[in-house]
């Protein structure tokens, strides 16, 4: 009996199971390569989905840019219109403020002119008549006489001008009776404050420096509103400097420094209270 070879019998064995195992993998590369394609396939999906994703994006980006373009220049169209309205609204108030202060001085001017008219004199006089007997009195007493009619209406300005002419000359007593003047015949005008401080400065100037202090002190107690009461404060400070009261100087120029602190008086009584912690 003849002996086979083990060789022989693997040999046999490869074979007959060649075909199957070749069969195998290619059965086992399709799958593989069928995979390969849906990969793909789904790949380009995905890519042709994010392209679609960003231009809608880009879009979306564009409309909202586009939006916030509109916005903005909504909002400076309506900045620009509110900013119109205000500026309006400040000239139509500058000119009510011009209106009001003109129709003050037109009818101080008017009161002046109707002041200074004399009354006019009756066509004829009554006869005097004797209350108790009704007979025509003889030597009748005379009747009380009218107040002298004031001089020929002068308008506020030109008052005060008057005055300032005389306190710039030097005609200290002028300027003094103009200013005073000008108070009594326009106590509501908008100078009244500003006649007051220069009877002050006036009486400084002359050198009557408790006259100077008081007149002063009338700016504050009369016109406490007044654009000029922070010059008054200092002025009655350096006039009481001058008087040598020094104690009472240094109270006031403190008292500016404290009520008016951004002020020019604030740094020039500022620089006097140096000067007198100095001496």
């Amino acid at each position: 009996m003849t002996c086979i070879r083990p060789t022989a019998w693997f040999t046999a064995a490869s074979l007959l199971l060649a075909p199957a195992l070749a069969l195998g993998q290619n059965r086992e590369h399709q799958q593989l390569a069928a995979d390969v394609r849906m990969l793909q396939e789904q790949t380009s999906r995905l890519e042709l989905m994010m392209a679609s994703v960003d231009a809608a994006l880009q879009q979306l980006a564009a409309k909202m840019d586009e939006q916030g373009n509109a916005s903005r220049r909504l909002f400076t169209d309506q900045q620009l219109a509110v900013d119109d309205v205000a500026d309006g609204v400040r000239i139509l108030r500058e000119r009510f403020d011009e209106t009001n202060v003109r129709i003050s001085s037109l009818s101080q001017e008017i009161e002046a002119l109707r002041t200074s008219i004399p009354p006019a004199t009756p066509a004829y006089a009554r006869l005097a008549t004797d209350p108790e007997t009704g007979l025509a009195l003889e030597n009748p007493a005379p009747a009380p006489a009218s107040p002298a009619p004031l001089g020929p209406g002068v308008s506020p300005q030109r008052m005060y001008d008057t005055a300032w002419a005389d306190y710039t000359n030097g005609q200290w007593v002028l300027a003094i009776q103009g200013f005073e003047a000008y108070i009594k015949t326009f106590p509501r005008s908008e100078l009244a404050d500003d006649a007051q401080f220069y009877i002050g400065q006036t009486y400084y100037a002359d050198g009557a420096f408790k006259e100077s202090v008081a007149a002063f002190e009338q700016v504050l107690l009369a016109y406490p509103d007044g654009n000029v009461v922070p010059d008054a404060s200092y002025k009655r400070a350096l006039a009481l400097d001058r008087l040598g009261e020094t104690e009472q100087a240094q109270q006031a120029f403190e008292l500016v420094v404290q009520n008016y602190p951004e002020s020019t008086m604030a740094t020039l009584a500022q620089q006097a209270l140096d000067r007198l912690n100095r001496q």
